[in-house]
This record gives structure tokens, sequence and C-alpha cells, in this order.
């Protein structure tokens, strides 16, 4: 399989832009239950206005993260822009019968999260100078922790259904694999993890215009019986950089996934359940 992704700096670090933006560049192959295994950069670089020490910076951040992925790097190509941007197309290999695809989730299976939710409100915080030091280290700390550990469990244990959180945040991507599969997602509220200072940037108004975009996008699928104030629910839209992968295990497999998660140091939360389609809404909030 391939697969290709690009962002924009999250951070003014060169280096750990490059090992963000490689680690979400990889996401795509975890989240199918594929092996990554070469890759190729994509860099748009303003030459006129950042050296060529910015760039090499950058490309090291990416080939540390490609190295403690396994994968090869076998080339690449760069194009001069006025925005700097940097990305990787990535192969990654599976047997057909082993892909974990969005769409096959089913009625009674559980959800199950692998990273907390903030990293495009805490960007934004972090570009506005407005994040604390331990929260920004927190974000990146997320953003470059590879999701092969969980890819690996995920396999292991079953999987029915599985995506990585990206850009279309949490209630994005959980309405994808809702109508992929025919079902109503229920999301328990409270079980939801998110980073450390989230709901106080976002109450600051630290929120990404994507987190906006997606809410009016998405919304009219969505059903809330909380009782809660609909900016409660922001954190839910929020556009993910090389965030945690949303996966649908049989109850069972979930339990045994949630064990093996806890005995290997893998971060993983139990947030919903799959309940049989509900009518006009893909996802409710309970």
């Amino acid at each position: 399989m391939e697969t290709a992704d690009i962002i924009t700096p999250l951070v003014d670090d060169p280096f750990t832009f490059g090992r963000i933006a490689a680690a979400n560049a990889v996401s795509d192959v975890y989240a199918m239950g594929a092996r990554p295994v070469t890759a190729m950069n994509l860099v748009f670089f303003p030459a006129c206005s950042l050296s060529g020490d910015v760039l090499r910076a950058i490309l090291d951040g990416g080939m540390s993260i490609l190295d403690e992925a396994g994968v090869c790097l076998v080339g690449g190509h760069t194009v001069e822009d006025d925005e700097l941007k940097y990305g990787l197309s990535v192969t990654g290999l599976v047997a057909p019968e082993q892909v974990i695809r969005n769409s096959k989730a089913r009625p009674g299976d559980v959800l199950i999260l692998t990273k907390p939710l903030g990293t495009g409100i805490i960007s934004t915080a972090i570009k506005a100078e407005m994040a604390p030091s331990e929260v920004m280290d927190e974000a990146i700390r997320w953003m470059t922790t590879l999701n092969r550990d969980a890819a690996l469990l995920m396999s292991a244990c079953s999987a029915s259904a599985a995506t990585d959180v990206t850009g279309f945040g949490l209630i994005g991507h959980a309405c994808e694999m809702a109508r992929g599969a025919g079902v109503t997602i229920a999301l328990e509220l409270d079980s939801i993890p998110l980073m450390n200072g989230v709901n106080v940037l976002a109450a600051d108004g630290m929120l990404p215009a994507g987190c906006y975009r997606n809410r009016d996008f998405f919304e009219p699928r969505l059903k809330s019986r909380t009782g809660r104030h609909p900016d409660s629910l922001l954190p839910l839209f929020d556009p993910q950089t090389s965030g945690g992968m949303l996966i649908a295990l049989a109850p069972a497999d979930a339990a045994r996934f949630l064990s093996k998660a806890a005995d290997n140091g893998v971060f993983a939360r139990r947030i919903g359940v799959v309940l049989a389609a509900l009518q006009q809404h893909s996802i409710e909030i309970i």
C-alpha cells in the first residue's frame, strides 16, 4: 500500500518538526495493519528565506523517526516554495486478507483510542506563544510517538476496524467509520482522554480554524445526550497531527487488547461502543 502526508511546521525547532512530520506520515500505514518498509521525502522549502541548515535538521529529524520505525529512505523530491512544508510518501506491506479497514466495525464492538486528543489546540497555542512549556513538551512527545506498538497489538487481537485520528478530529474519523460500516458510534464523553491543559487553552480561545470547520461539517450527524454545553465537545473536533488510532474490537478482543497494552506500556483507553444504526445520527455522545 502507498500513502503520502505533508504538513506545515507546528513547532519552531526544525529537527522536532521533521520528527513530527515523519511520525504523522507513517500513521496511515499502521492504521491499516501494515508494516511501513520504504519512504520518500517530500519537501517544499523557501530557500531564499531559510538556510540549508534548517532543511538538513528537518530531514535529520524525519530520518530519526524512520530509523526507529525500521523504514528505509529511498529518495525524495524538493520543491522551492514560499511556505515550508514537509512530509513523506510511505510504502507498507500487509497480506490482502489482513488489511484492517475503517469500514468494518460491528454492533457490539468496543472502541479504543490510543493517544489523548489535543494536538491542534496545543499547536495553536504554541504559535500564539500561549502554551506552557510542560504542555508543549507533552504534545511533542505524543506527536513523535509511533503508532507501531498499538498497531501490532491491534492485529494480534483481531481488530474489526481501525482508523488513525488526524485532520478530521475524533468525531470526523468516527463518522467515517460509522458511515462505512452502516452503524452508529456511541462515544463516552467522560472516558475520552485529553492532553493536559487542553480544556484551559480551548476556553482561552486557542482553537484552530480546522476545529470549527470540522464542527460545522460533522455536527449535523451527531447527537449529544450529555446535557453539557456544546463548547465542551470542541476538543472532539480538534484536528490532530500524528494522532492515535481509533480501534473497534469485539468485547473479548478489546479486553485482551487493553490488558496487553497495559503490560507493554502502550497507551489505550476504552471510549465507546458500536451500536446498530440509529436514524439520522452517525455519532452519539453519552
